[in-house]
């Protein structure tokens, strides 16, 4: 009886694994694509968390601030600046990171808060005084997280640069030191409003 019932269940599994061997018969593929990522839902959520820190901090400017989205390549517009009393984008640019924040991956970077590591930082900049320096004018950063608490020692300034272009293109721009800098034309629409400003403006960077 118990050779009966061995030699069946042996039969069964040896025509399951049988069956199975079918040419004709597939296995179902099943792709997992990753998430597209959404530079809009993303300035939703920096939008948000802003308002929050500007109705604490009643020193800064709570009608503008500057929108630096890292996580888009450097080709195309990153740097937004934003309206919040109307909650829409007034003008967009490209802007450089630091070439210390490549990889070697496309589309991936690096962040660092540490001096001559030529790395971008991540965090709330409040915008301070200009001055002319190496690139003309440009405008003093003055970190206001752990993250880039160091960009004023590192001599972090918003600037411009002749090399950066104006349209957006297929292949990367050029990297800074550190620096956010940005196309000549672009700056001029950049220093209009941080000059009128009554009070200092905060530029964010994310990614």
């Amino acid at each position: 009886m118990k050779n009966k019932i061995f030699f069946l269940l042996s039969f069964a599994i040896f025509g399951v694994s049988f069956a199975c061997r079918n040419d004709e018969e597939k296995p179902e593929i099943i792709k997992i694509s990753k998430p597209v990522y959404s530079y809009e839902e993303k300035l939703k959520i920096e939008t948000t968390e802003i308002r929050s820190f500007l109705g604490k901090s009643p020193k800064y400017n709570s009608d503008i601030v500057f929108f630096l989205d890292m996580k888009i390549e450097s080709g195309k517009n990153r740097f937004f600046i934003y309206d919040l009393k109307q909650n829409k984008i007034l003008s967009e640019g490209l802007v450089g990171h630091g070439s210390g924040s490549e990889t070697g991956i496309p589309g991936k970077l690096k962040f660092s808060n540490v001096n001559n590591s030529n790395c971008s930082s991540l965090g709330k900049y409040a915008i301070g005084s200009s001055y002319s320096g190496r690139f003309g004018k440009a405008y003093k950063l003055y970190g206001l997280d752990a993250t880039n608490s160091n960009a004023f020692d590192r001599n972090i300034v918003l600037h411009k640069y002749s090399d950066i272009p104006f349209e957006e293109q297929l292949n990367p721009i050029c990297n800074s030191l550190g620096c956010p800098m940005v196309n000549e034309n672009f700056f001029t629409v950049i220093e209009k409003i941080i000059d009128n400003s009554k009070k200092k403006i905060i530029l964010v960077m994310y990614y």
